[in-house]
Protein backbone atom coordinates (compact mmCIF):
# COMPACT_ATOMS: atom_id res chain seq x y z
CA UNK A 1 0.00 0.00 0.00
CA UNK A 2 2.77 2.71 0.83
CA UNK A 3 4.61 1.73 -2.29
CA UNK A 4 0.90 2.25 -4.20
CA UNK A 5 1.07 5.69 -2.72
CA UNK A 6 4.52 6.87 -3.65
CA UNK A 7 4.09 5.65 -6.78
CA UNK A 8 0.91 7.70 -7.11
CA UNK A 9 2.54 10.58 -5.76
CA UNK A 10 5.59 10.41 -8.14
CA UNK A 11 3.22 10.14 -10.90
CA UNK A 12 1.56 12.99 -9.78
CA UNK A 13 4.84 15.01 -10.54
CA UNK A 14 5.02 14.87 -13.88
CA UNK A 15 1.52 15.80 -14.76
CA UNK A 16 1.15 18.98 -12.65
CA UNK A 17 4.03 20.03 -14.59
CA UNK A 18 2.71 19.61 -17.48
CA UNK A 19 0.12 21.81 -16.38
CA UNK A 20 1.88 24.62 -16.07
CA UNK A 21 3.05 24.30 -19.38
CA UNK A 22 -0.12 24.15 -20.81
CA UNK A 23 -1.40 26.76 -18.01
CA UNK A 24 1.26 29.38 -19.50
CA UNK A 25 1.63 29.07 -23.28
CA UNK A 26 -2.02 28.50 -23.84
CA UNK A 27 -2.68 31.43 -22.57
CA UNK A 28 0.06 33.82 -24.39
CA UNK A 29 -1.40 32.04 -27.59
CA UNK A 30 -4.79 33.46 -27.51
CA UNK A 31 -5.35 37.09 -29.32
CA UNK A 32 -5.38 40.09 -27.59
CA UNK A 33 -2.85 42.22 -25.61
CA UNK A 34 -2.33 42.50 -21.97
CA UNK A 35 -1.40 45.85 -21.74
CA UNK A 36 -4.71 47.36 -23.35
CA UNK A 37 -6.30 46.82 -19.29
CA UNK A 38 -4.05 49.44 -18.41
CA UNK A 39 -2.74 51.44 -21.53
CA UNK A 40 -4.58 53.50 -24.00
CA UNK A 41 -4.49 52.47 -27.86
CA UNK A 42 -2.87 55.64 -28.19
CA UNK A 43 -0.07 55.27 -25.42
CA UNK A 44 3.61 56.09 -26.68
CA UNK A 45 5.84 53.58 -27.20
CA UNK A 46 8.23 54.00 -24.63
CA UNK A 47 5.11 53.71 -22.40
CA UNK A 48 4.18 50.54 -23.71
CA UNK A 49 7.69 49.38 -23.99
CA UNK A 50 8.18 50.65 -19.93
CA UNK A 51 4.93 48.34 -18.85
CA UNK A 52 6.59 45.67 -20.72
CA UNK A 53 9.47 45.65 -19.01
CA UNK A 54 7.86 46.06 -15.49
CA UNK A 55 5.85 43.17 -16.28
CA UNK A 56 8.22 40.74 -17.69
CA UNK A 57 6.62 41.02 -20.94
CA UNK A 58 9.66 42.05 -22.90
CA UNK A 59 11.56 38.81 -22.40
CA UNK A 60 11.23 35.64 -24.10
CA UNK A 61 8.57 33.20 -23.31
CA UNK A 62 11.12 30.67 -22.50
CA UNK A 63 12.51 32.92 -19.80
CA UNK A 64 9.20 34.13 -18.50
CA UNK A 65 7.49 30.75 -18.16
CA UNK A 66 10.66 29.83 -16.14
CA UNK A 67 10.51 33.11 -13.85
CA UNK A 68 6.73 32.48 -13.59
CA UNK A 69 7.24 28.72 -12.70
CA UNK A 70 10.06 29.91 -10.34
CA UNK A 71 7.59 32.35 -8.35
CA UNK A 72 4.46 30.26 -8.54
CA UNK A 73 6.40 27.23 -6.28
CA UNK A 74 7.06 29.70 -4.17
CA UNK A 75 3.35 30.84 -3.62
CA UNK A 76 4.09 34.26 -5.88
CA UNK A 77 1.67 34.27 -8.86
CA UNK A 78 2.43 37.35 -10.18
CA UNK A 79 0.17 41.11 -9.75
CA UNK A 80 -2.42 41.60 -12.23
CA UNK A 81 -2.24 44.32 -14.54
CA UNK A 82 -5.55 45.39 -14.54
CA UNK A 83 -6.03 45.75 -10.34
CA UNK A 84 -2.33 46.07 -9.58
CA UNK A 85 -3.13 43.46 -6.54
CA UNK A 86 -1.80 40.02 -5.71
CA UNK A 87 -2.59 37.38 -8.29
CA UNK A 88 -2.53 34.58 -5.07
CA UNK A 89 -4.18 37.10 -2.44
CA UNK A 90 -7.25 37.11 -5.29
CA UNK A 91 -7.05 33.75 -6.29
CA UNK A 92 -7.29 32.24 -2.82
CA UNK A 93 -10.32 34.46 -1.76
CA UNK A 94 -12.39 33.29 -5.29
CA UNK A 95 -11.39 29.81 -4.57
CA UNK A 96 -12.65 29.81 -1.45
CA UNK A 97 -15.81 30.86 -2.66
CA UNK A 98 -16.40 28.05 -5.61
CA UNK A 99 -14.96 25.38 -3.08
CA UNK A 100 -17.73 26.39 -0.48
CA UNK A 101 -20.62 26.37 -4.00
CA UNK A 102 -18.95 23.29 -5.73
CA UNK A 103 -18.94 21.73 -1.76
CA UNK A 104 -22.74 22.11 -1.67
CA UNK A 105 -23.34 20.98 -5.28
CA UNK A 106 -21.20 17.99 -5.05
CA UNK A 107 -22.95 17.16 -2.01
CA UNK A 108 -26.48 17.20 -3.09
CA UNK A 109 -25.30 15.88 -6.80
CA UNK A 110 -23.72 12.73 -5.27
CA UNK A 111 -26.53 11.95 -2.35
CA UNK A 112 -29.40 12.40 -4.83
CA UNK A 113 -27.39 10.68 -7.74
CA UNK A 114 -26.81 7.55 -5.63
CA UNK A 115 -29.82 7.45 -4.27
CA UNK A 116 -31.56 7.43 -7.54
CA UNK A 117 -28.96 5.19 -8.98
CA UNK A 118 -29.26 2.39 -6.19
CA UNK A 119 -33.41 2.53 -6.25
CA UNK A 120 -32.95 2.17 -10.60
CA UNK A 121 -31.00 -0.06 -9.78
CA UNK A 122 -33.04 -2.80 -7.56
CA UNK A 123 -36.14 -1.66 -9.47
CA UNK A 124 -34.59 -2.43 -12.96
CA UNK A 125 -37.51 -1.86 -15.65
CA UNK A 126 -40.04 -0.62 -12.84
CA UNK A 127 -41.43 2.88 -13.12
CA UNK A 128 -38.94 4.46 -10.70
CA UNK A 129 -35.95 2.79 -13.02
CA UNK A 130 -37.73 4.46 -16.04
CA UNK A 131 -37.75 7.66 -13.74
CA UNK A 132 -34.40 7.70 -12.50
CA UNK A 133 -33.33 7.34 -15.98
CA UNK A 134 -35.49 10.46 -17.51
CA UNK A 135 -34.01 12.60 -14.68
CA UNK A 136 -30.45 11.56 -15.27
CA UNK A 137 -30.94 11.99 -19.20
CA UNK A 138 -32.28 15.44 -18.57
CA UNK A 139 -29.43 16.51 -16.15
CA UNK A 140 -26.93 15.69 -18.27
CA UNK A 141 -28.36 16.98 -21.44
CA UNK A 142 -29.38 20.52 -19.90
CA UNK A 143 -26.86 23.21 -20.07
CA UNK A 144 -25.72 24.85 -17.02
CA UNK A 145 -26.76 28.89 -17.71
CA UNK A 146 -29.57 28.23 -19.10
CA UNK A 147 -30.60 26.23 -16.15
CA UNK A 148 -29.59 29.38 -14.55
CA UNK A 149 -31.46 31.69 -15.96
CA UNK A 150 -34.72 29.34 -15.72
CA UNK A 151 -34.55 28.78 -12.33
CA UNK A 152 -33.91 32.85 -11.82
CA UNK A 153 -36.54 33.66 -13.29
CA UNK A 154 -38.73 31.70 -12.05
CA UNK A 155 -37.57 31.85 -8.33
CA UNK A 156 -36.23 35.27 -7.97
CA UNK A 157 -38.10 37.15 -10.43
CA UNK A 158 -41.42 35.51 -10.68
CA UNK A 159 -42.09 34.00 -7.27
CA UNK A 160 -39.81 36.12 -5.24
CA UNK A 161 -38.29 33.51 -3.23
CA UNK A 162 -34.51 33.58 -3.43
CA UNK A 163 -32.30 36.00 -4.40
CA UNK A 164 -31.05 36.13 -7.47
CA UNK A 165 -26.89 37.20 -7.39
CA UNK A 166 -24.46 37.51 -5.69
CA UNK A 167 -23.11 36.22 -1.74
CA UNK A 168 -24.93 38.02 0.30
CA UNK A 169 -25.67 41.45 0.89
CA UNK A 170 -21.93 42.49 2.47
CA UNK A 171 -20.38 39.97 -0.25
CA UNK A 172 -18.51 36.92 0.49
CA UNK A 173 -16.13 38.64 2.87
CA UNK A 174 -18.98 38.67 5.88
CA UNK A 175 -20.17 35.09 4.53
CA UNK A 176 -21.79 33.63 7.85
CA UNK A 177 -24.05 29.83 7.48
CA UNK A 178 -26.69 31.37 8.18
CA UNK A 179 -30.26 31.25 6.70
CA UNK A 180 -29.92 34.81 5.00
CA UNK A 181 -26.59 33.62 3.43
CA UNK A 182 -27.01 30.73 2.57
CA UNK A 183 -29.96 31.36 -0.09
CA UNK A 184 -27.66 33.29 -2.16
CA UNK A 185 -26.22 29.72 -2.07
CA UNK A 186 -29.47 28.16 -3.22
CA UNK A 187 -30.01 28.43 -6.55
CA UNK A 188 -26.52 28.10 -8.01
CA UNK A 189 -25.79 25.22 -5.84
CA UNK A 190 -28.96 23.84 -7.63
CA UNK A 191 -28.17 24.21 -10.90
CA UNK A 192 -24.42 22.92 -10.64
CA UNK A 193 -25.70 19.65 -8.65
CA UNK A 194 -27.73 18.85 -11.75
CA UNK A 195 -25.22 17.38 -13.97
CA UNK A 196 -23.24 15.47 -11.67
CA UNK A 197 -26.38 13.76 -10.18
CA UNK A 198 -27.30 12.57 -13.40
CA UNK A 199 -23.78 11.23 -13.65
CA UNK A 200 -23.90 9.47 -10.85
CA UNK A 201 -27.32 8.15 -11.23
CA UNK A 202 -26.58 6.36 -14.09
CA UNK A 203 -23.26 5.16 -12.93
CA UNK A 204 -24.42 3.91 -9.85
CA UNK A 205 -27.49 2.67 -11.63
CA UNK A 206 -25.44 0.37 -13.84
CA UNK A 207 -23.14 -1.00 -11.13
CA UNK A 208 -25.98 -1.84 -9.02
CA UNK A 209 -27.77 -3.89 -11.57
CA UNK A 210 -24.72 -5.78 -12.57
CA UNK A 211 -23.97 -6.55 -9.10
CA UNK A 212 -27.63 -8.43 -8.46
CA UNK A 213 -26.48 -10.34 -11.05
CA UNK A 214 -23.08 -11.75 -9.49
CA UNK A 215 -23.03 -14.92 -8.17
CA UNK A 216 -21.90 -13.58 -4.85
CA UNK A 217 -24.85 -11.53 -4.20
CA UNK A 218 -27.06 -14.74 -5.11
CA UNK A 219 -24.51 -16.69 -2.71
CA UNK A 220 -25.44 -14.26 0.17
CA UNK A 221 -29.09 -14.35 -0.40
CA UNK A 222 -28.83 -18.19 -0.31
CA UNK A 223 -26.84 -17.97 3.04
CA UNK A 224 -30.14 -15.95 4.52
CA UNK A 225 -28.94 -12.77 4.60
CA UNK A 226 -30.95 -9.86 4.73
CA UNK A 227 -31.11 -7.37 2.56
CA UNK A 228 -29.77 -4.20 4.07
CA UNK A 229 -26.45 -6.65 4.29
CA UNK A 230 -26.59 -7.43 1.04
CA UNK A 231 -26.29 -3.85 0.12
CA UNK A 232 -23.80 -3.46 2.34
CA UNK A 233 -21.73 -5.92 0.21
CA UNK A 234 -22.99 -4.32 -2.86
CA UNK A 235 -22.13 -0.47 -2.05
CA UNK A 236 -18.51 -1.85 -0.93
CA UNK A 237 -18.01 -3.61 -4.36
CA UNK A 238 -19.68 -0.42 -6.49
CA UNK A 239 -17.84 2.27 -3.94
CA UNK A 240 -14.31 2.32 -5.93
CA UNK A 241 -15.65 3.18 -9.24
CA UNK A 242 -18.53 5.49 -7.54
CA UNK A 243 -16.24 7.43 -5.42
CA UNK A 244 -13.73 8.07 -8.94
CA UNK A 245 -16.65 9.19 -10.80
CA UNK A 246 -17.44 11.68 -7.92
CA UNK A 247 -14.11 12.93 -7.84
CA UNK A 248 -13.96 13.45 -11.67
CA UNK A 249 -17.47 15.83 -11.09
CA UNK A 250 -16.10 17.81 -8.37
CA UNK A 251 -13.04 18.54 -10.52
CA UNK A 252 -15.26 19.86 -13.18
CA UNK A 253 -17.49 21.74 -11.14
CA UNK A 254 -14.39 23.74 -9.81
CA UNK A 255 -12.96 24.18 -13.08
CA UNK A 256 -16.22 24.20 -15.30
CA UNK A 257 -18.48 26.41 -13.30
CA UNK A 258 -17.52 29.83 -15.09
CA UNK A 259 -20.67 30.62 -16.88
CA UNK A 260 -22.86 29.57 -13.56
CA UNK A 261 -20.54 31.97 -11.40
CA UNK A 262 -21.62 34.24 -14.16
CA UNK A 263 -25.17 34.08 -14.56
CA UNK A 264 -25.29 34.34 -10.65
CA UNK A 265 -22.72 36.84 -10.27
CA UNK A 266 -21.18 34.27 -7.31
CA UNK A 267 -17.45 35.96 -6.73
CA UNK A 268 -15.54 32.53 -7.33
CA UNK A 269 -12.46 30.86 -9.72
CA UNK A 270 -15.43 31.26 -12.52
CA UNK A 271 -16.48 34.73 -11.96
CA UNK A 272 -12.73 35.89 -11.72
CA UNK A 273 -11.90 33.71 -15.17
CA UNK A 274 -14.54 35.56 -16.87
CA UNK A 275 -12.98 38.58 -15.85
CA UNK A 276 -9.64 37.97 -16.68
CA UNK A 277 -10.55 36.79 -20.17
CA UNK A 278 -12.34 40.07 -21.18
CA UNK A 279 -9.42 42.17 -19.42
CA UNK A 280 -6.83 39.98 -20.98
CA UNK A 281 -4.94 40.17 -17.35
CA UNK A 282 -2.74 37.63 -18.21
CA UNK A 283 -0.84 37.00 -14.84
CA UNK A 284 -4.85 36.82 -13.20
CA UNK A 285 -5.91 34.09 -15.96
CA UNK A 286 -2.27 32.30 -15.37
CA UNK A 287 -2.99 32.30 -11.73
CA UNK A 288 -6.51 31.06 -11.96
CA UNK A 289 -5.77 28.45 -14.13
CA UNK A 290 -2.79 27.13 -12.45
CA UNK A 291 -4.64 27.15 -8.73
CA UNK A 292 -7.72 24.82 -10.53
CA UNK A 293 -5.40 22.73 -12.71
CA UNK A 294 -3.35 21.97 -9.64
CA UNK A 295 -6.68 21.04 -7.33
CA UNK A 296 -7.49 18.99 -10.44
CA UNK A 297 -4.61 16.70 -9.84
CA UNK A 298 -4.81 16.97 -5.91
CA UNK A 299 -8.15 16.03 -6.02
CA UNK A 300 -7.36 12.83 -8.90
CA UNK A 301 -4.55 12.27 -6.19
CA UNK A 302 -6.55 11.93 -3.23
CA UNK A 303 -9.05 9.55 -5.18
CA UNK A 304 -6.47 7.40 -6.11
CA UNK A 305 -5.18 6.92 -2.39
CA UNK A 306 -8.61 6.31 -1.20
CA UNK A 307 -9.54 3.79 -3.46
CA UNK A 308 -7.63 0.88 -2.28
CA UNK A 309 -8.77 1.97 1.05
CA UNK A 310 -12.04 0.70 0.44
CA UNK A 311 -10.86 -2.22 -1.94
CA UNK A 312 -7.73 -3.29 -1.02
CA UNK A 313 -7.43 -5.43 -4.36
CA UNK A 314 -6.92 -2.18 -6.43
CA UNK A 315 -3.49 -1.80 -4.51
CA UNK A 316 -1.96 -5.13 -5.52
CA UNK A 317 -3.23 -4.61 -9.24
Amino acid sequence: MIFYILRRLLYAVPIALGVTLVAFFLVHLAPGDALNAIAPADAPADVIEALKSAYGLDRPLPVQYGLWLWRAVQGDLGTSIASGRAVAGEVLGAVGNTLMLAGVASLVGVLVGCVLGAVAGYKSGSALDRVATVLSVVGVSIPHYWLGLVLTIVFSITLGWLPAMGAGSDGSAAWVWDWPHLQYLVLPAATLSVIPMGIITRTVRALVSEMLNKEFVVALRARGLGEVAVFRHIAKNVAPTVLAVAGLQVGYLMGGSILVETVFAWPGTGFLLNTAIFQRDLPLLQGTILVLCMFFVALNLVVDILQPLIDPRMARA
